[in-house]
């Protein structure tokens, strides 16, 4: 049970975390795989390089939360504070997915130069001429962003296949990473409004049980897929974000004149 000042701790993290706009947002957990009935602890974290900051759960912050196993798709009931936002025993056995979408939050950049630096990290490579084509301010403008999160875990045997699960950018596993064979890297797909995001960069964040997180980037083919090459024993956190012009109910209410989506999947290779 969580003590007030252990939920004072977590409220304080979360609100720590909320400039950390331009870094990635996934799903962790110390243990990607676990036995039949033993207890899955997942965080949602923000930060960079794949390591960062625990969020608690806040219910205005989170518009989905769902976990998806051979029985199907359901929410997960989670209660104000908690962190980890997931801890409970999976009785059944096979590959368990986590889901975690949250409600839009905004960022106001200063200067250019700090959008400019942002762009180039995620391959915005239009950014520029699209924000002078619509004759944007240089300076004090503001992003809208929602973030889409998905963890593969392995119960048991971890068999099971990933899938499209209804989000408006989303990053499928074409192969299982705990039972496939892997040798020639685990191709994935990325998804906009359910089709393919063709030449889409995809950041790839390795973590080996020991040392440095490896970072690297390929691109989606014109199926809108990507061959992701990966060590058995290492964590990976895949991110894909789009760039978009807010809708005009969006741009009025919160003054946006950009929107991002962020796609994240987590996984370990067994």
């Amino acid at each position: 049970m969580m003590t007030s000042r252990r939920f004072a701790i977590a409220v304080l993290m979360s609100l720590a975390a909320a400039p950390l706009f331009a870094h990635e947002f996934w799903i962790d957990s110390k243990n990607y795989q676990v036995e039949t009935g033993e207890n899955i602890a997942a965080f949602t974290k923000n930060g960079q390089n794949f390591k960062g900051i625990d969020l608690a759960y806040f219910t205005k912050r989170a518009a989905r939360f769902d976990r998806v196993d051979a029985d199907g798709t359901r929410p997960v009931v989670a209660r104000l504070g908690d962190s980890p936002v997931f801890d409970k025993p999976v009785d059944k056995d096979g590959l368990f997915t986590l889901i975690y979408q949250t409600t839009p939050d905004r960022v106001r950049y200063g200067t250019w130069e700090k959008f400019q630096k942002f762009a180039d990290h995620k391959a915005f490579n239009t950014a520029r001429a699209q924000h002078t084509a619509r004759n944007l301010p240089e300076s004090d403008f503001t992003e809208t962003y929602i973030r889409y999160a998905k963890g593969l875990f392995a119960v048991g045997s971890g068999a099971g296949s990933d899938a499209q699960r209804g989000l408006e950018i989303e990053i499928v596993a074409l192969k299982n990473p705990y039972t496939d064979d892997l040798s020639d890297g685990l191709p994935v797909q990325v998804f906009y409004r359910e089709k393919p995001r063709i030449n889409a960069q995809v950041e790839i964040f390795e973590r080996p049980p020991e040392g440095d997180v490896v970072i690297t980037t390929v691109r989606t083919n014109e199926q809108g897929i990507a061959i992701i090459p990966v060590k058995s024993g290492h964590a990976y956190l895949l991110d894909n974000v789009a760039l978009r012009e807010p809708v005009t109910e969006l741009a009025q209410e919160i003054g946006a004149v950009w929107e991002t989506l962020w796609a994240s999947l987590t996984f370990e290779v067994r």
